[in-house]
């Protein structure tokens, strides 16, 4: 129960908490790619100090976006509030869930990266952290999305469903990579 103690994100109060955990059908793809250079940013400054607060920021931060898509995640509050609506207000958007799944890549690489640190083994860790910054850097600079790319081989191959992602198995839907 929410007090006046517990500030609740405005967003948040006109939705039953059950709809907090919900990912978006449709993503702003400059804010997609915004919260990538994000991501690169905390990539190379672990992997530039070897710290364990970057490589924790992002471990946090993938997971929340795959929860809930922006709603928990600092970086995606950020993007989505501030610098979007400044930078790109009329960005055009994509499918959600070809996004989500690539959120669950990161998710996978940036928690393994920072237990890996955890358990003191810094190589195996920044080897993570650099999977995810060359990933991160192709969809922040050339807009090519490589989890959604797996996403949409899925999806084709009949591996995942295609009601989840109309755009993703009609193959010209989407752009040319």
């Amino acid at each position: 129960m929410n007090g006046p103690d517990v500030p609740v994100p405005p967003d948040l109060r006109s939705r039953p908490r059950r709809e907090w955990l919900h990912f978006p059908d449709r993503v702003n793809e400059a804010s997609a790619r915004l919260v990538a250079t994000g991501v690169v940013i905390l990539g190379l400054l672990y992997l530039l100090t070897g710290s364990a607060w970057p490589v924790a920021l992002l471990a946090y931060g993938f997971v929340a976006r795959v929860a809930a898509g922006p709603t928990f995640s600092p970086l995606a509050q950020l993007v989505t509030r501030l610098i979007t609506p400044r930078v790109a207000p009329g960005a055009r958007t994509v499918a959600g869930p070809p996004k989500r799944f690539a959120q669950g890549i990161g998710a996978t690489l940036s928690v393994a990266a920072a237990t890996a640190h955890a358990l003191g083994h810094p190589a195996v860790a920044a080897t993570l952290v650099a999977m995810i910054v060359g990933a991160a850097s192709l969809e922040a600079g050339a807009g090519y999305c490589i989890g959604c790319r797996i996403h949409a081989l899925l999806v084709r191959a009949g591996i995942a469903s295609p009601e989840a992602c109309p755009d993703c198995a009609d193959i010209s839907r989407t752009r040319a990579a």
